[in-house]
């Protein structure tokens, strides 16, 4: 998938959000005023952005994140350096998050500043090129200005879910004539519908920024497309081995924040499907051969994360067009 193809889908999927939230806010302002309404956006609004402000202290809670002092890993301090310089933006913070779960993610907000982090277990699963090809594509989020615009998008969902219910409870319980609490209940239902179809139209976008920062990676990694599919496909098969005695424990899932993680631990089960220990190219063979059925279709269309065979695939086409 080339680069314009990534921008056209990205910014045809906003247009779509945009669109669709301004014409039911018209409606919504035409038929019911702008009290109430006014004040579920100030709410919604205003969560949102507390959240996004304090997320990264949240996160750094939830996944025993410590920030790398400069010396104590100087390899992968020069590593995020280069790539940044690469990439033309600062270089972030460089955390490590103590979680045996090999995955990477990129954050941060005005108050924590840009932040990147890499997982214990994701040092200890991928050698040294594939963990630069990890940190390539988080560099590619922080470019993109991804965490901004995916907490701008989440918003909109966001705001018609909170009006979806408020007006089905209001047309509960309060006293107005049959006809009015009708015509609320309707609209609350008509918002909560809308709610899920820009949540599918959310996950696209995030689905597409994560091919766009695969293909960031491959731009300013040598070698970069092949480095990041083996290290995906060894993140992907790791991730299984690790969670299948969590489930069977019944233990807590490390996934609250996934969308921010480089592979959905979530799908992990279905990605790894059928891998034996095999080397890493024939690793990624293996997945990038595996048919697509219709239960991966609608797990991935409720994923923030394309489906692994298609990621797969798309960094191989990059790695054809590189080496041609």
């Amino acid at each position: 998938m080339s680069i314009w193809k990534l921008r056209a889908s990205a910014i045809g999927t906003l247009a779509v959000i945009i669109g669709l939230s301004t014409l039911f806010f018209a409606v919504i302002l035409t038929l019911l005023g702008t009290f109430d309404i006014v004040t579920v956006l100030i709410f919604v609004i205003g969560f949102n952005l507390v959240q996004w402000l304090i997320a990264p202290y949240l996160i750094g809670a939830l996944y025993r994140v410590k920030e790398v002092k400069p010396g104590e890993s100087p390899r992968l301090q020069s590593m995020v350096e280069n790539l940044s310089k690469k990439s033309g933006i600062s270089t972030p913070k460089l955390m490590i998050a103590n979680i045996p779960m090999p995955n990477a993610f990129a954050y941060g907000s005005p108050l924590a500043g840009k932040r990147l982090a890499v997982t214990s277990g994701l040092l200890n699963t991928l050698d040294e090129g594939q963990v630069e090809a990890v940190i390539g594509h988080e560099l590619g989020h922080l470019k993109h200005r991804d965490v901004q615009v995916m907490m701008f998008v989440s918003i909109l969902p966001a705001i018609f879910y909170y009006i979806g219910f408020s007006m089905l409870f209001s047309s509960m319980f309060s006293g107005g004539n049959n006809r009015n609490n009708g015509g609320g209940a309707a609209i609350g239902m008509v918002a909560i519908g809308l709610y899920w179809v820009l949540t599918l139209f959310t996950l696209q976008l995030s689905r597409t920024r994560e091919y766009y920062a695969d293909s960031h990676s491959a731009s300013i990694v040598q070698d970069g497309a092949r480095k990041l599919s083996e290290g995906l496909a060894r993140i992907v098969n790791s991730t299984q081995r690790r969670r299948q005695p969590q489930m069977r424990q019944g233990g807590k899932s490390l996934n609250s924040f996934k969308a921010l993680f480089i592979s959905d631990p979530d799908t992990a089960a279905t990605d790894s499907q059928q891998i034996s220990q095999l080397n890493d190219r024939d690793l990624v063979e293996q997945l990038s051969q595996r048919r697509i059925t219709t239960m991966d279709r609608i797990q991935e269309a409720l994923s923030t994360h394309p489906n692994i065979v298609k990621r797969l695939k798309a960094l191989k086409e990059i790695e054809q067009e590189t080496a041609a």
